[in-house]
């Protein structure tokens, strides 16, 4: 279908445009910005006035919790999910049921991703087999057969040789390695960031040198093997400076944040809500307040939204007790738009964060707006306020700390490889 967007002002961040204009879409392509092609007849017009048209949103980490999870949440509510966040591209992390370790897991996933309307879906493969730790998988094949990348998602891998041989094999094919830096010895039982709330609230701690020696384990073995590594999910202001100093020593490591690690603390775990069991846990307020900064200054590269929907049994307990995890894919945008504001960055430069920064790094062509570029596009209402509640989440997975809370900007349209995919009520 033809689709005309009239009226909206257009931003790439990536090439800088900023401007009121039209947008032409053909054969899932954008066709033209501007003025239309000679003898484009529109299928669809969206009128567009109000809105920002920028690139799809790209999401480095999203659960989608096939396959074997599907009585928390199934494929095709979390990719409607996705859309209406505005996502139109998506990592998926390998810790299913069975983990996504052999190739006819990652076809089926894929397989079934193309078959119904929503993001594209790239797999992350397993690092070792089962997540275990101890035996690496195929990456060869899980290449082939759709992975971008290789990780092992929250499973710990303990063995410290695994890990070396690991990354010497990756580099040897320039294979991306994923690695959410965390000692599983330091971090055992752990729930809490380990401060005074969690001092208070007797709840079993997680110290910061449970990233950072993880984190320097890595970049020592990165140094040591060439191997092309992305840090997930910092939590520290320790973290983020030695990513900082090593990406001053002109060591080729990227790095993301969960959104909710950019807006919350440990503070908000003080009254025991499970929705703040996250993983990592909520650091502390100077912790958060690095993040944001590194965020702004480029030392962290990208901003997910770790979304992890979680059934209501396992998550309405005791804090210790409830299981970790937020839904995020619908919050990802506003919550983004706030810290840009916050912040004091233009529109461009909080949205690179969550579009054509992490494509980059996923290596997808995805993100960026431009003439012959996919015609993945989000529409949203910077200034819309709505509120977030379990009715207006698509998620199955309702647990989220912003319940009940108000949201500045909404997505209004979707629109993934040419197709008007989701479109706000």
């Amino acid at each position: 279908m033809k689709i005309a967007i009239r009226n909206g002002r257009v931003i790439d961040p990536l090439s800088g445009l900023d401007a009121v204009m039209d947008c032409f879409i053909a054969a899932g392509r954008i066709v033209a910005l501007g003025a239309a092609p000679a003898e484009f007849h529109a299928g669809m017009e969206i009128d567009a006035m109000g809105l920002v048209v920028c690139p799809g949103l790209v999401d480095m980490s999203l659960r989608l919790r096939e396959p074997g999870l599907e009585y928390v949440a199934g494929l095709e509510s979390e990719m409607q999910a996705a859309a209406a966040g505005g996502i139109t591209s998506l990592a998926c992390p390998p810790d299913t049921d069975p983990p996504l370790d052999e190739p006819g897991l990652i076809e089926m996933l894929k397989f079934r991703a193309r078959s119904m309307p929503g993001p594209r879906v790239y797999p992350i493969g397993a690092l070792t087999h089962q997540l275990k730790g101890e035996r690496l998988t195929e990456m060869g094949e899980l290449h082939e057969a759709g992975c971008i990348a290789f990780s092992q998602a929250d499973a710990p891998l303990i063995d410290t040789a695994v890990l070396f041989h690991t990354m010497e094999y990756a580099a040897s094919f320039d294979f991306p390695i994923w690695l959410r830096p965390e000692d599983p010895f330091l971090a055992r039982g752990g729930v809490a960031h380990d401060g005074l709330v969690a001092a208070r609230l007797g709840l079993p701690p997680i110290p910061v040198p449970a990233e950072t020696v993880a984190l320097q384990t890595i970049l020592l073995l990165m140094r040591q093997t060439g191997a092309r590594v992305h840090i997930a999910r910092l939590s520290s202001r320790a973290g983020v400076d030695m990513v900082r100093e090593a990406k001053a020593d002109g060591l080729p490591v990227t790095c993301d944040v969960a959104i909710h690690h950019v807006h919350l603390s440990e503070m908000d775990t003080a009254d025991f809500n499970p929705h703040c069991h996250l993983v990592p846990p909520l650091r502390s307020v100077r912790d958060r307040d690095a993040i944001r900064q590194a965020l702004a200054d480029g030392t962290i590269d990208a901003i997910c939204s770790d979304h992890a929907p979680v059934d209501e049994d396992a998550k309405e307990r005791p804090f210790q007790e409830a299981e970790p995890g937020a839904t995020a894919a619908e919050l990802l945008l506003p919550l983004t738009l706030q810290w840009g504001r916050e912040m004091g960055l233009s529109l461009a430069q909080t949205l690179a964060r969550i579009t054509h920064q992490p494509a980059q790094i996923m290596g997808v062509d995805a993100g960026v707006l431009r003439v012959d570029g996919p015609a993945d596009l989000c529409l949203f209402d910077p200034a819309a306020v709505w509120q977030v509640t379990p009715e207006t989440l698509l998620s199955l997975g309702k647990n989220s700390p912003y319940l009940g809370h108000e949201m500045v900007g909404r997505v209004r349209y979707t629109v993934i490889d040419g197709h008007l995919d989701y479109r706000q009520i």
